[in-house]
């Protein structure tokens, strides 16, 4: 513990966004980071307790507590403070394959938990993993490592999302051969195009793709498997194939006039803007553009404040954000103790703009979609939104939302962005190798395993747990390269 004192001595100190009204003028990352002298005496401030659930990452009432990929939280928070950076990367990077991902949009679960934040404010350790990773790129400690042996085993990865990487970069290291399958025309996955460039810029990602490549990691874009490659082709010329193909089948909004124009999923609208503007810097127009439209966002998730934050960029006339549930308190709840993840309402970076540009938060609660109305070329005009009531049902305990007789109203709207969630895989893949899927058509393993039912098919990420976390991503990528690797050799260090 360097500075047993520190969570005494010093306040937690953030780093500093850009003004709402400046940074909505480009889609740059728009914190300002501390310098290393300030960071140190954060890390200072962990207390190194006794029971760190920074790092315990187990699920509680159903949600994860502390970081799921058990990172050695405490003894780089001490080596960052001792300004021991090189060990300290080695510490970060044991556990995480992805700290320059993960220090940009990941939702700290870790920090939720700290020990500070009972009755204070807790450890800034997703700033301080940032202030690791980035000092270890510019020192050199995060350059490529090229394994020193190769067992001459292949290994096909589908789907370049963090999983994918994880699953890759893992077995690499082991020594096996990867070649890593995208459909896209970048790697990367949701990373790529469904995360902001204001959250993740993506030359951070083509930084570390190219550090893969340096140490033997192949990579194939444009390749849609189970389209253009034939499933049978793969598993005969690999010895193992990874399915890592994410949960892209996109909840849809099932009301009277769905099929007006004007109506797009959140990530195919993130992705085209992304990919317009690393193409050409958003100029040739290809792009889904909210410009001087209406703009509603049908879903209150990250995803749902990215296409406000999006929105917002392209120069929208108006954004309002329908969310079906309550709004969540803003402190915790009694039945909502620590260290729980907090169930409290967030003010993400979106709304914040949106406060700023139009003078009110756009979100509006216990709210949705009556009908769609359009004009006579089909195009969107018009919401018909009605109110929502909570009614918990009796049996269950659960909370249904229920529609409020008489409560309908109107609003002007010429472009809506689903951002409702995800069903599950999308099934051309799955059916493509015949593995079986669970009710929700993700890919079924044994509970706590990653082979699927087709030998030598193993499987990882949103499309084996369902639409989740980047970090869970990661940890699913991991656990699932031990589990090849062990396939493969008969045991595993991994």
């Amino acid at each position: 513990m360097g500075k047993p004192t520190g969570f005494l001595e010093y306040e937690r100190e953030e780093a500093k966004a850009v003004s709402p009204k400046e940074r909505i003028k480009n889609f740059k990352e728009f914190h300002e980071p501390l310098s290393l002298e300030k960071q140190k005496k954060q890390a200072a401030r962990c207390m190194e307790c006794g029971v760190p659930f920074c790092q315990n990452g187990k699920m509680l009432c159903g949600m994860a507590s502390g970081c799921p990929l058990n990172n050695l939280i405490p003894e780089w928070n001490d080596l960052l403070y001792h300004e021991n950076m090189e060990q300290a990367y080695h510490r970060l990077h044991k556990t995480n394959n992805f700290p320059e991902f993960t220090s940009r949009v990941c939702p700290a679960l870790c920090e939720k938990a700290c020990t500070c934040g009972l009755y204070g404010e807790a450890v800034s350790v997703r700033a301080n993993e940032y202030t690791i990773i980035e000092n270890a790129y510019e020192k050199g400690y995060a350059g490529a490592k090229e394994p020193c042996v190769r067992t001459g085993k292949k290994v096909a990865v589908v789907g370049s999302g963090p999983a994918g990487l994880a699953v890759a970069d893992q077995l690499n290291k082991r020594g096996h051969s990867v070649t890593v399958f995208e459909r896209a025309d970048r790697i990367g996955g949701l990373l790529m195009y469904g995360i902001p460039n204001m959250k993740l810029e993506k030359h951070i990602i083509d930084r570390k793709i190219d550090v893969m490549k340096a140490e033997g990691v192949e990579f194939q874009t444009g390749v849609d498997v189970g389209k253009d490659v034939k499933a049978a082709d793969l598993l005969k010329q690999f010895d193992r194939v990874v399915l890592a193909c994410g949960s892209r089948h996109a909840r849809d909004i099932k009301a009277t006039g769905r099929d007006a124009k004007g109506i797009y999923f959140a990530v195919d609208f993130l992705t085209s803007t992304t990919k317009s503007l690393l193409d050409s810097g958003l100029k040739e127009g290809t792009f889904i553009s909210a410009k001087g439209k209406d703009v509603v966002v049908i879903g209150g998730g990250d995803t749902g404040n990215d296409c406000v934050g999006t929105s917002i960029r392209h120069g929208a006339k108006s954004v309002l954000q329908l969310e079906m549930m309550p709004k969540a308190p803003d402190t915790r709840a009694e039945n909502n103790p620590w260290p729980e993840w907090p169930k409290i309402c967030k003010t993400d970076y979106g709304q914040e703009e949106a406060i700023a540009m139009y003078g009110s938060d756009p979100r509006v609660y216990q709210t949705t979609v009556k009908e769609f109305v359009k004009d006579k070329n089909g195009n969107l005009t018009k919401l018909v939104l009605v109110k929502l009531d909570a009614v918990k049902d009796e049996k269950t305990g659960r909370l249904n939302m229920v529609e409020i007789p008489d409560s309908e109203y109107e609003v002007d709207c010429q472009l809506v962005l689903i951002a409702a969630g995800f069903l599950g895989s999308e099934e051309y893949v799955t059916k493509a190798f015949g593995v079986d899927t669970d009710p929700r058509t993700n890919v079924k393993t044994e509970a706590g395993k990653y082979a699927s039912s087709v030998e030598n098919v193993f499987t990882a990420g949103d499309m084996h747990r369902g639409q989740s976390l980047v970090v869970w991503a990661i940890r699913e990528g991991r656990d699932c390269a031990a589990a090849v690797d062990e396939s493969l050799m008969g045991y595993t260090p991994l």
